[in-house]
């Protein structure tokens, strides 16, 4: 959700940049379907009409996987503002390289500590949203990818009443 200022709605660049890709894979995939309608029902050859009829596909698998990344994408944000509002989100005082990258063997020992949080407490959406980030910062991006989605299931959970 965009942030709300005193001077209206503040889009950043990043979702901007967002939207115009997904409006442009969205025109590719539309002319995708149009061209394979073509092959399928215009060409009289038997080999364009099954072309077209496995062109028919893609545009459905590319669109279930754009709305999925974007979800994914919405997904964490939320949590990071509600971590963001608690105060809970993991602060960033990894040594980095001249270039900018974190330095590996300072993230795999800050790891280790996110790491026992999550074995600590896992139903906590919270201890997977840290580890998310630091599995990020130790440059594993598939286990970081796995965790958030932990993080972002646990946290649709229905919470327990006390």
């Amino acid at each position: 959700m965009p942030k709300v200022t005193g001077r209206g709605i503040r889009i950043s660049r990043t979702k901007i940049w967002v939207g115009l890709i997904c409006l442009l894979l969205v025109f590719y995939l539309v002319v995708m379907l149009q061209r394979s309608f073509t092959l399928m029902f215009v060409s009289p050859e038997w080999q364009a009409k099954a072309l077209g009829a496995a062109y028919f596909v893609i545009p459905f698998v590319a669109a279930w996987a754009l709305v999925s990344e974007v979800l994914f994408g919405a997904r964490t944000e939320k949590l990071a503002n509600v971590l963001e509002a608690e105060g809970g989100l993991p602060e960033d005082r990894l040594p980095r390289t001249p270039g900018g990258r974190i330095i590996r063997s300072a993230a795999d020992a800050e790891f280790e500590k996110y790491k026992l949080a999550a074995e600590a407490a896992p139903d906590d959406w919270r201890s997977w949203f840290r580890l998310s980030c630091a599995y990020d910062a130790a440059g594993d991006r598939r286990r970081a990818r796995r965790a958030m989605r932990d993080a972002i299931a646990l946290s649709r959970r229905p919470q327990p009443q006390l």
